[in-house]
């Protein structure tokens, strides 16, 4: 990955359903593994393909998107496990674990890292800069400085989010200035993650490369912050069960596929209140699925959007065309700490309800569809499920704002009575509501499953919004609640 021959070796172990990555970074003999998502079987199988030996295991950072496997790992690999200093963990008396920070230092094998405290994302933040015989090479800044952004500043207090973007700033100087230009950059985020401030593209940077294009470098460090706190949307729920399982030490996952379900535990897990959770595409799944099922395409952003809708704890089954569609979204889950599904069944509707019961539908419309058919009926409700930034930078005039992960708490604003029609900005997230409203009864839902940029052109009025403007002294803040506020700090909502 770095062009000079005395560098690193940096192997990467993308998660590209969270949008994060781990790394492995060796000599050819020893090698650390830095932020390694819990299903540590994919790091395994490159240790193996290239003879390697682990020694250590570093965490940049106690992770807000993810359940980390660095504990378990470095546990079975009696490897040092390195976390950053400052952090209460339950397990920083065992004999493995070193906290570092700021100027400290450790060999694996032939290669030197450095700690370098680098606040921002989280106070306690770290990176490792990872060098060979004194020749720049790489360093893995985490949620620190990404591709062309930062990682968001607002995941761990509301209090600490304006601090914490001007720290980013700061930590960013910090890299460049003590590094060399060709030093490579491997973050852990800013793939697709809600971590990122800014969500880009990329495949690799350096150091040189950043200081001419990431903000944090370009930019005065007022504006950088006003940048920053202004592009900030509400993050995932699930978000807020992460921190403490990784302070906890994680436990060991199974993998194994639960138990299968006939269509009477299917109908009785829906009458209970569980999730049965449908993986299929929502074209296929709109056409026929079991009453009251689920609907989350394994091939979207599954495991954000489920683990940020779902009420923590409901015990989940999933439903897949394959076994290995189900292994596939069991693996997504343990990622963010589901551990075991509930049950499992693979097939189709055909094998998931009992002979002479029928399956339900959603009716699928585009925007032409629903511009026709409002018209007609002006009472219909037209809900915009999207996220805070997306609806007040345009959306339906006359459009209700209800974004799916406030659904299962603002049902009593929907009535049952008229025909209720959910879009968002591909289909996607709008599949998830309306199956998530059918599962409660609603059956005059329809989903609107279409692009939203096809919106105005099907002549539906598009409106937007501008935020409340700051006054000095106040400080914004995107509440878990999904309400958009500026106020004084004191008066955060959580």
């Amino acid at each position: 990955m770095t062009t000079a021959t005395s560098a690193p070796h940096v192997l990467v172990v993308e998660t590209s359903g969270l949008g994060d990555r781990g790394y492995i970074a060796h000599d050819g003999v020893h090698a650390i593994v830095i932020d390694p998502q819990r299903d540590t079987d994919r790091v395994e199988q490159l240790i193996a393909e290239h003879g390697l030996t682990v020694t250590h295991v570093g965490e940049t950072h106690i992770h807000n998107d993810y359940v980390n496997g660095g504990y378990q790992f470095a546990k079975t690999h009696g490897a040092q496990y390195m976390v950053p200093a400052g952090v209460e963990l339950s397990y920083l008396a065992e004999s493995n674990v070193t906290a570092v920070g700021d100027g400290d230092s450790f060999r694996v094998g032939d290669l030197d890292v450095a700690v370098v405290h680098t606040p921002g994302h989280t106070p306690h933040h770290i990176s490792f800069a990872v060098s060979r015989d004194k020749h720049p090479g790489a360093v893995f800044t985490g949620g620190s400085l990404l591709y062309g952004t930062v990682g968001r500043p607002d995941l761990v207090a509301p209090d600490l989010t304006v601090k914490q973007a001007h720290d980013q700033w700061h930590s960013a100087h910090k890299l460049a200035d003590g590094l060399a230009d060709d030093t490579a950059i491997f973050p852990t985020h800013g793939f697709g993650s809600f971590c990122s401030s800014i969500q880009t593209e990329g495949v690799q940077t350096s150091i040189g490369q950043e200081k001419g294009i990431n903000p944090a470098l370009t930019q005065v460090e007022g504006d950088f912050v006003e940048m920053v706190l202004a592009g900030l949307d509400v993050f995932p729920a699930y978000y807020a069960h992460m921190g403490p399982a990784n302070a906890a030490g994680p436990a060991p996952v199974d993998l194994s596929l639960p138990a299968l379900a006939d269509p009477a535990e299917l109908r009785r897990r829906v009458a209970d209140g569980e999730w049965v959770v449908d993986l299929r595409s929502r074209e296929i799944f709109a056409a026929g699925h079991v009453p009251g099922s689920i609907n989350f395409d394994l091939n979207g952003a599954f495991v954000n959007y489920l683990g940020w809708m779902i009420p923590w704890g409901t015990p989940v089954t999933l439903l897949g065309s394959t076994k290995e569609q189900v292994a596939a979204a069991q693996r997504e889950l343990v990622r963010i700490g589901i551990d075991r599904p509930a049950a499992h069944a693979v097939g189709g509707p055909e094998a998931w309800v009992q002979a002479g019961e029928p399956t339900d539908e959603i009716r699928r419309v585009d925007f032409d569809e629903l511009a026709k058919e409002w018209k007609k009926n002006p009472a219909a409700l037209v809900i915009d499920t999207r996220q805070i930034l997306e609806w007040e930078s345009g959306h339906v005039a006359g459009a209700i704002f209800i974004p799916f992960y406030e659904v299962l708490d603002r049902m009593s604003e929907i009535p049952t009575e008229q025909d209720v029609f959910v879009y968002c900005g591909s289909g996607y997230r709008a599949s998830a509501v309306a199956s998530l409203l059918q599962h409660h009864g609603y059956d005059n839902v329809i989903h609107v499953d279409d692009s939203f940029a096809n919106a105005a052109g099907a002549g539906l009025s598009i409106v937007s919004e501008t935020p409340p403007a700051r006054e000095p002294g106040w400080t914004w803040t995107a509440s878990r609640a999904n309400v958009r506020t500026y106020g004084p700090a004191r008066a955060h909502i959580q």
